[in-house]
């Protein structure tokens, strides 16, 4: 009797764990099916329309299996798109002012926005929920109309414009907009709450007897904040490095709105090869290249943390 209660117990044990196995496998099938099905074969697609050479006609790019014979296919594979943007000096101009600007924008909201995470972080309780929502509040209003309220203020009949001549701090108008200044401006204030929500999501589950014991210790708060603080913030402060230099990266909107013909960014680059040259390998090569530059940033995000951690 008890060795048939025994196998009861464990026959029903066995059947919950494989009900869980198979809840958290559907569970986990979900995102890799959305994934495959809307990253990966995308992906694909522009990969394969970057092999291929460029032509007059719908589609605008020849086929990689090109019909040779009855049962016959050759496979043309073209990697002069790629020899191409490798040699153009125009292609490594864009691509490296592309760089630049993503990274100042990250480098500027990372300081910015490390301070206002910690100062909401160390705020009492009470009041996080509203200083969060004083940050998201921006995005109720459409990304397009924030970047146009930018050229209003900043344009030479602008708001700043006429506060400034009013002043009598200058005599003409000055001319604010198309150049990298504003256009890493604008990527500031719109990739900014991607910095705070991550490094405050860090900082406010540090356990606040870390920094009593270092005081206790006899640590500064210098001391206690570049040996604990930080540290510890690590993984929000990567996180939100790339919530903002990915998108900084290829973004169109921000250098054609507030840039104008003087910038010259990759998704501004990507746009032109698309619908005024009608070159869609040359984009898609260009598209490539960028999604391996965002592999290989996720793969070195994920290769930082180790380093910090056998450094500690």
């Amino acid at each position: 009797m008890k060795h048939t209660l025994r196998l009861r117990t464990l026959r029903q044990t066995a059947q919950r764990v494989q009900s869980k196995v198979r809840f958290q496998s559907i569970i986990i099938s979900i995102p890799l099916a959305w994934s495959l099905l809307f990253v990966l074969v995308p992906s694909l697609l522009v990969l394969k329309i970057s092999l291929s050479k460029c032509r007059l006609g719908l589609p605008p790019f020849t086929e990689l299996l090109q019909h040779a014979d009855l049962y016959l296919y050759n496979v043309a594979v073209y990697f002069g798109n790629y020899l191409a943007i490798a040699s153009d000096p125009f292609y490594f101009s864009v691509v490296l002012s592309s760089f630049l600007m993503a990274a100042a924008s990250t480098i500027l909201c990372l300081i910015i926005g490390y301070a206002m995470a910690y100062g909401i972080s160390r705020a009492p309780k009470r009041y996080h929920i509203v200083l969060i929502l004083m940050i998201v509040l921006p995005f109720a209003t459409s990304f397009l109309v924030r970047v146009y309220a930018w050229m209003s203020l900043l344009n030479t009949h602008g708001i700043v414009n006429t506060l400034l001549l009013k002043i009598g701090l200058i005599s003409a108008p000055l001319r604010m907009l198309d150049n990298n200044y504003v256009v890493c401006l604008g990527m500031v204030y719109c990739y900014l709450p991607f910095m705070i929500l991550p490094i405050y999501a860090t900082l406010d589950k540090i356990d606040k007897s870390y920094i009593e014991a270092s005081y206790d210790l006899g640590a500064s708060k210098w001391q206690s904040f570049w040996r604990i603080i930080l540290p510890i913030s690590m993984p929000g402060v990567l996180a939100g490095c790339s919530l903002v230099f990915v998108p900084a990266l290829g973004e169109f909107v921000i250098p054609e709105l507030l840039g104008g013909a003087r910038t010259m960014t990759i998704g501004q680059t990507i746009w032109c090869e698309f619908f005024n040259n009608r070159d869609w390998p040359l984009a898609c090569a260009i598209a490539v290249l960028m999604m391996f530059s965002f592999v290989f940033y996720i793969i070195l995000s994920r290769i930082l943390p180790n380093f910090t951690k056998t450094g500690t």
